[in-house]
């Protein structure tokens, strides 16, 4: 199966620096993600919360990448596919 989500994205700027919903209630995470539909920055599925995927289920919007150093990658969760990002 190829995912055409990826194709359809442009740059977008992260809105925040952490997780927003976790900063808004004081808690904490483990990675963070960052949407590349809307900019937004959520926790990663490791983190008690798992804002990211609760953002995805909100709002429809397919494609994350992690935030993390070092990191380059890319998740859709319609088509659960991977992409390497440059």
């Amino acid at each position: 199966m190829t995912c055409t989500h990826f194709d359809a994205l442009g740059p977008v700027a992260r809105r925040t620096r952490g997780c927003e919903e976790c900063e808004a209630t004081g808690d904490s995470w483990v990675h963070l993600r960052a949407c590349l539909v809307c900019g937004k920055v959520c926790c990663c599925d490791t983190s008690k919360n798992q804002h990211m995927t609760k953002h995805f289920q909100e709002t429809g919007h397919p494609v994350m990448r992690s935030v993390e150093p070092h990191e380059h990658w890319a998740w859709c969760y319609v088509d659960h596919a991977v992409m390497e990002l440059m």
